[in-house]
């Protein structure tokens, strides 16, 4: 079964970094042919676009409340995304999940599928 793993969460001060990363596994999936997105879902709170990235990486989209500070990549040839988050606050609390999209750099929920597990991201202050 084609799944999309997350990892890279953890709990980190306000200011800090971390590097998200996304990696199919399972059968044969090429994530070359398909555009990612990431997206969080703080506690009691809906799940909300973060970014997305193209399928060669040329063009990205973020959300207005991480741009400036989250950088999304991909490498394709190890099949896997990344998110890079500096200088994250406190709201940046959530679990972070990937995705794929045969559109372009959505910015929609509803547009992604392929779901993974999600990985926890904890800043204090």
């Amino acid at each position: 079964q084609v799944q999309l793993v997350e990892s890279g969460g953890g709990l980190v001060q306000a200011g800090g970094s971390l590097r998200l990363s996304c990696a199919a596994s399972g059968r044969a999936f090429t994530i070359s042919t398909y555009a990612m997105g990431w997206f969080r879902q703080a506690a009691g709170k809906v799940r909300e676009f973060v970014g997305a990235i193209s399928r060669t990486g040329g063009t990205t989209n973020y959300a207005d409340s991480v741009k400036g500070r989250f950088t999304i990549s991909r490498d394709n040839a190890k099949n896997t995304v990344y998110l890079q988050m500096n200088s994250l606050k406190p709201e940046d609390t959530a679990v972070y999940y990937c995705a794929r999209t045969t559109g372009t750099v959505r910015d929609k929920l509803f547009e992604y599928g392929g779901w993974g597990q999600g990985t926890q991201v904890t800043v204090s202050s």
